[in-house]
């Protein structure tokens, strides 16, 4: 991810009269008085971030492994996706997501195809996509149901990480002349779904 997080705002000391003129007790400064109790919560609600983040970065490396969300997992993640969007991470959620989760994500799903060969590698492709979209891409639009109003959602972000990660990278051309005559209907509908980028009516959700 190239965008990098706000700095950290410095306080900002209001001035509170001449320096000439005693300044009754009552009034002094409320800004430094509470400013170790100011950067204990910044701290706290900055781990509280990390913790939130990191529960939902383990689950979905774990679910593109081929693992699942344990009971109540998903209302936990969803909960952490909703304090994080309120937080100053929630403008780089959908950026992390496509370019470091999915990317990991998808490195895992590209190196268990290059380990099958010759024509065994199309029936591969076939049954991770199978798993990809009937597994892997609801079970990422549940954890990412918060994450509303982007100009791409996450299905279609997952979708074109499919085609670009690991659909251009496998020599799918060759695959599909070695798979003659007729290939994988599982791969006809990986097709067809991937050429209409993952939009509305592109097939089933």
């Amino acid at each position: 991810m190239t965008r990098g997080f706000p700095p950290i705002l410095p306080v900002e000391f209001h001035k509170m009269g001449s320096f000439r003129r005693p300044r009754p007790r009552f009034m002094s400064s409320p800004v430094l008085s509470d400013l170790p109790r100011f950067q204990a919560t910044r701290q706290a609600l900055q781990l509280s971030s990390s913790s939130a983040w990191n529960s939902v970065q383990t689950a979905v490396i774990n679910v593109f492994k081929g693992g699942g969300l344990q009971s109540n997992e998903l209302y936990a993640l969803n909960e952490n996706i909703r304090r994080l969007l309120k937080s100053e991470l929630g403008s780089f959620i959908t950026d992390y997501f496509q370019n470091q989760l999915l990317a990991k994500g998808l490195f895992f799903v590209e190196e268990k195809i290059k380990l099958c060969e010759g024509e065994n590698r199309i029936e591969v492709l076939a049954e991770v996509w199978d798993h990809f979209f009937t597994e892997t891409l609801p079970t990422l639009q549940a954890i990412f149901y918060p994450v509303q109003g982007q100009e791409l959602t996450i299905r279609q972000i997952s979708l074109l990480g499919f085609r670009d990660l690991v659909l251009l990278k496998v020599k799918l051309g060759d695959l599909l002349l070695l798979a003659q005559p007729k290939p994988p209907s599982s791969i006809v509908q990986m097709l067809l779904i991937l050429q209409a980028g993952g939009t509305p009516g592109s097939g089933p959700r």
